[in-house]
């Protein structure tokens, strides 16, 4: 008799531990979808026990993208224009590095730097085309915390290295019309190799730490993005934990190219016109300011937005949010759909290329 009431007092006791257990388990399964939150857990015959979830021990948030706010039924007739651009975008830019590259007498240093130009742009169109067509066309508005933060390194990074593009570009000009005997010895291929590699290198050096530590940040507020794609400024708000040091890395990594790049291209053109300015020819004087047309053309589109978007973000606060959307989508798109056409139109060189790689094409065709 006492081996058997034993043994019923084993068998109940386990009862009652997995009866304890399936209550402790449902509850820290349900508050495991919360990141960095406190959880209450009420167990049998005890007090309530605090459960602190670390972020790093569930799975990463997903966020809502935001397609243009106030218009999300018009967004399929929406979806045209922006489908119309990214085609442009996409084609113009595959164009001139297609021709740069099958013509031999545009290998020289001003058109590798347009090549680069083109990658960037081509670069920067592709990041956002697929969040951004898919909210537009699919409501497809979830992504994930890491998709999203691979998506904001690539957006910022192309962005931070058109601004480094421009200013060797600038570079090139001012060699090019300051000390035109020189032009040759000084922008070799290998030279221009380590500009190209060097603007990848800083880009980066930069967004290295910006991404690294918005990976630490905890989100427990609302997950609806206000863009189509995912903004540094736009995720960090969303987090629940400080993110002052996540504001001055990127700040910091914004002044260290753009804001680093562009007095650097001011000045540069303050040199060049003052060496063209002391020509005596005007038909020359002419001509130099004719080969930086396109450039200066390039620098307008990419820092014009740039700063009018600063600046509605900054004070803008009443204008509609659909406003600052529409903005932001400007800003991404338009240099890299204006850019091929500036360079097709201003540059006969170029010109010249697509007209002959075209018939090229066309006598392959009917061959």
């Amino acid at each position: 008799m006492g081996f058997l009431a034993a043994g019923l007092k084993k068998m109940l006791a386990y009862i009652l531990e997995g009866q304890v257990r399936g209550a402790l388990e449902q509850p820290v399964h349900t508050c495991g979808k919360h990141n960095g939150t406190f959880c209450f857990v009420k167990t049998p015959g005890s007090a309530s026990t605090m459960l602190t979830l670390n972020n790093t021990s569930s799975q990463p948030p997903t966020f809502l993208l935001t397609g243009i706010p106030g218009l999300r039924a018009a967004q399929v007739w929406i979806s045209i224009p922006f489908c119309l651009l990214y085609g442009i975008a996409l084609f113009g830019n595959s164009m001139i590095l297609l021709v740069i590259l099958h013509e031999h007498s545009l290998h020289e240093p001003m058109y590798y730097f347009l090549s680069m130009l083109s990658v960037t742009d081509l670069s920067l169109s592709l990041c956002t085309l697929s969040t951004t067509l898919g909210v537009l066309w699919f409501d497809a508005r979830e992504i994930n915390l890491n998709a999203c933060i691979a998506q904001m390194f690539f957006l910022h990074g192309f962005t931070f290295m058109e601004s480094g593009v421009l200013l060797a570009m600038a570079f090139d000009r001012f060699v090019a019309i300051c000390d035109p005997l020189r032009y040759t010895t000084i922008l070799t291929n290998a030279r221009i190799a380590q500009i190209g590699i060097t603007v990848l290198v800083r880009n980066v050096a930069v967004m290295l730490p910006v991404v690294l530590f918005v990976k630490r940040l905890s989100f427990c507020r609302s997950l609806v993005l206000s863009h189509s794609y995912c903004y540094h400024v736009d995720l960090i708000q969303l987090s629940c934990t400080d993110n002052r040091i996540n504001s001055i890395l990127g700040l910091f990594a914004l002044f260290s190219t753009t804001g680093f790049d562009c007095p650097c291209i001011l000045f540069s053109y303050v040199l060049i016109i003052r060496s063209v300015l002391s020509i005596a020819s005007s038909d020359e004087r002419q001509k130099a300011f004719n080969t930086c047309i396109s450039h200066i053309s390039a620098v307008a589109i990419f820092y014009i937005p740039l700063i009018s978007l600063s600046l509605v973000h900054r004070y803008g606060h009443s204008a509609p949010a659909f406003v600052h959307t529409i903005m932001a989508n400007v800003f991404l798109l338009i240099p890299p759909v204006l850019n091929p056409i500036i360079y097709s139109v201003k540059t006969k060189q170029i010109q010249k290329a697509i007209i002959k790689f075209y018939l090229r094409s066309k006598v392959r065709c009917h061959q």
